[in-house]
């Protein structure tokens, strides 16, 4: 897939300087919109803005928290886990990728509400492209058509459907 440069500079400072682009995106105020793949009443899936990997996504609670854990009951977390599992589960199913990352990133400095990466690698890859260095912004973002995104959420939401979440 073709791949654009990133000017990790001007993301930083979009994100230590703005409001909080989940809390925009879940009160329908984003200034770059994205494209969702499921939401509820406590939670919110769509596709990474800018992709490194092909079917990236992130999962969010619609609440601003902060802590990854400390910010929920035992039982909101499992909860959220559990959609977390299925799209990863759904991310796996339909993009076929050698390996799902799952991870919670941001910064109290920038990013700060949490929300968990569900980052598919691609089969083949080799040994060095992968783990932390597949999701470097210094290799680049993907260039996905509108058209592209839309049939890669249709997609996602597919298969999460086939799992229950609809």
């Amino acid at each position: 897939m073709k791949r654009k440069p990133f000017n990790t500079d001007a993301y930083v400072e979009t994100i230590q300087s703005s409001p909080c682009f989940i809390c925009q995106l879940v009160a329908n105020h984003a200034v770059n919109p994205h494209h969702i793949i499921y939401e509820d009443e406590e939670a919110i899936v769509f596709l990474n803005k800018y992709p490194v990997l092909y079917g990236y996504s992130l999962v969010a609670p619609k609440r601003h928290k902060e802590h990854v854990t400390g910010d929920f009951s035992r039982e909101e977390y499992l909860k959220l886990q559990e959609l977390i599992y299925a799209v990863a589960e759904a991310t796996r199913n339909y993009v076929q990728p050698e390996r799902v990352y799952i991870l919670s990133l941001g910064s109290q400095q920038g990013n700060s509400h949490v929300h968990w990466h569900i980052a598919p690698l691609p089969p083949g890859r080799p040994f060095e492209e992968q783990q932390l260095n597949a999701l470097r912004f210094g290799n680049g973002v993907l260039e996905l058509s509108e058209a592209e995104c839309q049939e890669l959420a249709a997609g996602l939401r597919q298969e999460l459907k086939q799992l229950g979440f609809d």
